[in-house]
C-alpha cells in the first residue's frame, strides 16, 4: 500500500478480534521502527512503548473497567462495559508513555525552551502513535486511539512494573477488524488550508 493510501485508509476500529496478520516478532519490529524513525524536538526519544498481548491485554483492560465501575454510576456502567469489552476483544493493545526523565532533564538542560518541552513530547508522542496506526493499517490490523489516563496510571504502573517517571499518555487497542466503520466526514478541505 502506498505511503498516502495508507493515510487515507487508517481508520478508527472499535470491532476488532483476537486474531493477527502479523507475528509478535513482526509486530514488535513495527514498534521498535517506530519508535526509531519517528522525530522528536532535540533528539529527545522519550517515547515508551509497552506491548500487551494474550492475558496481559486481559489483565489491562480489566484495570480499566474496574477503575471506571468505582466512577461511572451503576444504571449508565453496561454501555461502559460493552465499550471496554470492545478493546479488551482485540488481539493486543500498544501503550504509549512519554518518559518524563527525559523531559524535565531538557527543561534543565536549556532552561529558555523550559515550558515547551512538555508541548514537543505531546508532538513527538502524537507523531509516533499515528506511525505506529498507519503502519498497523498497513498491515491489515484495525486499531483505535484511547485515553483512560490519567484515573489507570497509578495500577498500569504497579501491575506491569514500569518505572514511575513514565507518563501514560495513550492507549491503542488493535486486532482483526470485524466490522467497517462509518464513511468518515471531512471539513470543507479550504476552511484548514489556506495558500498565498
Amino acid at each position: 500500500m502506498e505511503y498516502f493510501e495508507a493515510i487515507k485508509n487508517r481508520r478508527t476500529y472499535y470491532n476488532i478480534s483476537k486474531e493477527s496478520f502479523l507475528t509478535d516478532e513482526q509486530l514488535e519490529q513495527l514498534l521498535n521502527d517506530a519508535v526509531k524513525y519517528t522525530p522528536s524536538a532535540f533528539n529527545s526519544r522519550s517515547a515508551r512503548l509497552v506491548l500487551l498481548l494474550n492475558e496481559n491485554n486481559d489483565k489491562f483492560w480489566n484495570i480499566v473497567l474496574e477503575t471506571l465501575r468505582e466512577r461511572v454510576p451503576a444504571d449508565k456502567f453496561s454501555s461502559t462495559e460493552d465499550k471496554i469489552s470492545s478493546f479488551a476483544a482485540g488481539y493486543g493493545t500498544i501503550l504509549f508513555f512519554e518518559d518524563q526523565t527525559v523531559v524535565k532533564t531538557l527543561q534543565h538542560q536549556f532552561p529558555l525552551y523550559a515550558d515547551n518541552f512538555s508541548i514537543w513530547s505531546n508532538n513527538s508522542t502524537g507523531m509516533l502513535q499515528f506511525v505506529v496506526w498507519t503502519g498497523l493499517e498497513q498491515s491489515g490490523l484495525g486499531a483505535s486511539l484511547q485515553h483512560y489516563n490519567p484515573i489507570i496510571d497509578e495500577a498500569v504502573i504497579k501491575q506491569f512494573d514500569l518505572p514511575e517517571n513514565w507518563k501514560l499518555v495513550a492507549q491503542m487497542p488493535f486486532g482483526n477488524p470485524t466490522a467497517k466503520p462509518a464513511p468518515p466526514e471531512y471539513n470543507p478541505i479550504e476552511k484548514q488550508v489556506r495558500v498565498y
